[in-house]
């Protein structure tokens, strides 16, 4: 059903329209068939990539307008436009989930630092939330460990903590991310966190 109706909506966006109308010197009629058709023969691939990938109703529509954007653009180069449509869709997918994860560790690293700001209070939720937390984060690999108390015990910032540990600046977002869905997996595994998907 959703899918459906991303389909329609495909059809009836302006863009699409325009780049159709560009794609052949065909009546406008024909080429909105031709890509009906299209649409129709790939509905049941692109429905099990989307169910395979598990993607949330409300983010197919932009993620299946993306993908049909970079086809119609890129179509002069494209031999197999089915082929190249689900693996763009595949990546896209990927992508999605990828930026889904970095979203949660951003979430994680923020809540770290403010519950860190925090003063220490004598309540007893905060200091049992800061145990688990530094007995999460002692279980994780010791640069983690080096890496995170660096950025929380001392507050110090990307490029300083790249330059403390011997790192490139370039690297260090990519140790930090790793570290942060390390630290994210152990609160999970504690039930510190709830999983998102």
């Amino acid at each position: 059903m959703v899918l459906d109706k991303c389909l329609r909506a495909v059809l009836v966006y302006p863009t699409f329209k325009r780049l159709l109308a560009e794609m052949s010197a065909l009546d406008q009629s024909r080429i909105e068939d031709s890509l009906e058709n299209f649409l129709e023969r790939v509905r049941p691939r692109v429905k099990a990539l989307f169910v395979r990938y598990r993607i949330p109703a409300q983010d197919m529509e932009d993620i299946l307008q993306q993908a049909l954007l970079a086809l119609l653009y890129h179509r002069d180069g494209i031999r197999d436009p089915e082929a190249w449509l689900m693996g763009t869709l595949r990546n896209k997918c990927l992508i999605y989930w990828r930026e889904q994860r970095r979203r949660l560790y951003d979430a994680v690293d923020e809540t770290v630092l403010d519950l860190i700001a925090q003063p220490l209070a004598p309540d007893q939720e905060g200091e049992d939330l800061r145990r688990d937390l530094t007995s999460a984060i002692d279980q994780l690999p010791l640069r983690c460990r080096n890496l995170l108390a660096l950025r929380y015990r001392h507050g110090y910032d990307p490029s300083e903590m790249a330059l403390f540990l011997g790192y490139r600046q370039g690297s260090i977002s990519k140790l930090t991310n790793r570290c942060l869905a390390a630290l994210t997996r152990r609160l999970v595994a504690r039930g510190l966190l709830r999983s998102g998907g």
